[in-house]
């Protein structure tokens, strides 16, 4: 993590396969023109985004980061 982050949750036929797409390859050395790692990231490490790769760890890190997002705002109250 080096900046701000914004946490999503996209629903939809397809979701996680066309979301990967949109994202381009992990490495963005690799990754297309008109994809976000290849338009913003620079390597394997500092790639811009990061997505899902499967519906079960969709699952898991929904939890993970939505729970962490629940603990700050209760925190915070």
């Amino acid at each position: 993590l080096s900046g701000e982050v914004i946490l999503l949750i996209l629903e939809g036929e397809n979701a996680v396969e066309k979301l990967r797409a949109l994202m381009g390859p992990t490495n963005s050395t690799l990754a297309e023109p008109g994809t976000i790692r290849g338009q913003f990231g620079t390597d394997i490490t500092r790639n811009a985004i990061h997505g899902s790769d499967s519906i079960e760890n969709a699952k898991i890190e929904i939890e993970r980061f939505f729970e962490i997002q629940k603990k700050k705002q209760y925190k915070n109250n």
